[in-house]
């Protein structure tokens, strides 16, 4: 199982709506769309559980592609570790 991380995704954008972008590709195992506390719009970015091979084709197919204007950051989730050593390169 691999987590993919999808991020400049529209502010009205829904769970139907990002769970059918990636089943296209695949089972999709699980959804997390992140929101604003106040407002409840997306802000912007949320993970994605699938499997091994299908989790690839979904990140080849989808990072770069226009979702209403919005080319998407498609790609596997890196720990939070990494995240913070990439910054200060």
């Amino acid at each position: 199982m691999l987590r993919i991380f999808a991020g400049n995704l529209p502010p009205d954008c829904t769970e139907n709506e990002f769970t059918e972008l990636f089943a296209a590709y695949g089972r999709v195992r699980s959804i997390e769309l992140i929101r604003d506390l106040f407002t409840q719009r997306c802000r912007g970015f949320g993970f994605v559980e699938m499997e091994g091979h299908e989790a690839r084709a979904a990140i080849a197919g989808l990072d770069g592609q226009l979702l209403r204007g919005n080319n998407l950051r498609v790609n596997l989730e890196r720990p939070r570790a990494e995240r913070r050593s990439n910054r200060r390169r």
